[in-house]
């Protein structure tokens, strides 16, 4: 369990993976190696995962996000994994889920215009083993876009 000086720390770095030892130690109110350590025992007990940079996918040419319904034409292990597999090698491929419901599977993608994705469409998703069928949904606004998990 989390006290609540844990939760502002990973709070804080929530905010800005890159803030210095010193600058959260003060906002947190801990020494400097008292906070480093805390950390450290973050990270290794696996509530931090990892750090990256948030890339603006306008700049990079990847600027339609779509969302994609997936039905599986059979619901067994063997066409799950296939599936899993090929998916996870497809890098406009932002996020898979398996769901209930509908559909099988909900992909997050991104890719430069229409064009674009009907390539991807038709070159990769649709060339996975299993795929019967998909309904895309194409991100008019995106309201809210956040990593940032609630810390209670």
């Amino acid at each position: 369990m989390l006290d609540k000086i844990s939760k502002r720390i990973l709070a804080e770095l929530q905010n800005d993976g890159r803030i210095s030892n010193v600058e959260l130690a003060t906002r947190v109110n801990l020494s400097p190696a008292a906070c480093l350590e805390r950390v450290r025992k973050l990270q290794e007990s696996g509530y931090i995962l990892g750090y990256t940079a948030q890339l603006n996918p306008h700049l990079l040419d990847v600027a339609l996000l779509v969302f994609i319904e997936v039905v599986l034409d059979r619901t067994t292990p063997d066409v799950f994994d296939a599936f899993k597999r090929g998916v996870q090698a497809i890098p406009e491929v932002l996020e898979c889920h398996m769901v209930a419901g509908g559909f099988d599977y909900l992909v997050k993608a991104r890719v430069k215009d229409m064009n674009a994705y009907r390539d991807f469409l038709g070159k990769s998703l649709l060339q996975l083993n299993g795929v019967r069928e998909t309904h895309t949904y194409a991100v008019m606004e995106e309201v809210k876009n956040t990593t940032n998990l609630p810390i209670k």
